[in-house]
């Protein structure tokens, strides 16, 4: 049962992947092409006694390394096309491996929910907190936007922000059942969304803040860029928790409908 979910969660995966592509490249890629344009024409003005300063304190006798981005390992073509379709099919279809992993061990355990009920309301605690909680912290840049002296520090805080937005659902869905017992299920539900906001609230406040946005950098750009991310991360989770519903329902409900019909 287990290898069937798994299957079925990577088909669902790699069609929300394709659409989430398709979703890239009509409202993604445009504001890419626009902070590549950006960081160009920043590159280009930056005086040229600047330069000549650069190699007046290089070593004497050293070798001067002439590299302004003229030659490209991939082309920006490939990069939009190709590439970008790799990507995302690629991280589509991991992020449905794992979701029919979660759905396998949720599903029976959130009430009364069915298959298709359950694959939803998973996709949309994913979306929450996968998505919208870390974007809250540590919205995605587009070029031209970060120092890349910090990429490293910058994505561990935000895996790290990932991370503690995933254990905070996973507490308040816990604790939402332990209230359960005691509270009815309104009142348990409103006690566990609780605990995840303050959770997220004080990690929020204690990590790290990061501003790296160029002051001179286009302010409708930047919110283009980020609308879309999010965009894409919606119809990714969306495509995927109705996607594998679907098909988990197919593989675990018809079974028992086709056993009421015999008997």
């Amino acid at each position: 049962m287990i290898r069937t979910l798994l299957i079925r969660g990577m088909i669902a995966g790699l069609v929300a992947g394709l659409i989430g592509f398709g979703f890239a490249r009509a409202f993604g890629e445009p504001s890419v092409a626009r902070a590549i344009a950006f960081e160009e024409q920043h590159e280009q003005a930056q005086p040229a006694h600047q330069h000549d300063h650069e190699h007046a304190d290089a070593a004497p006798g050293a070798a001067h390394s002439h590299d302004h981005g003229d030659e490209e390992l991939v082309s920006r073509d490939t990069q939009a096309g190709l590439g970008l379709l790799t990507g995302v099919a690629v991280f589509g279809t991991a992020l449905g491996g794992l979701f029919s992993l979660v759905f396998a061990f949720a599903y029976g355990r959130l009430g009364a929910l069915r298959a298709r009920g359950t694959s939803a309301l998973l996709a949309l605690l994913g979306f929450v907190s996968v998505a919208i909680v870390p974007f809250l912290k540590y919205p995605p840049n587009p070029p031209a936007v970060g120092n890349p002296d910090t990429i490293g520090p910058r994505t561990a805080l935000f895996f790290g922000m990932v991370a503690i937005s995933i254990a905070a659902a996973v507490f308040a869905v816990w604790l939402r059942r332990r209230m359960a017992a005691r509270h009815d299920g309104w009142n348990a539900t409103l006690i566990a969304v609780a605990a995840y906001i303050v959770v997220i609230v004080v990690a929020q406040v204690t990590l790290p803040h990061i501003d790296e946005v160029p002051a001179d950098f286009s302010a409708s750009l930047l919110w283009n860029f980020r609308l879309a991310a999010i965009g894409i991360q919606a119809l990714i989770w969306a495509t995927l928790g109705l996607v594998f519903g679907a098909l988990a329902a197919r593989e675990l409900e018809r079974p028992a409908v086709r056993r009421m019909a015999t008997a």
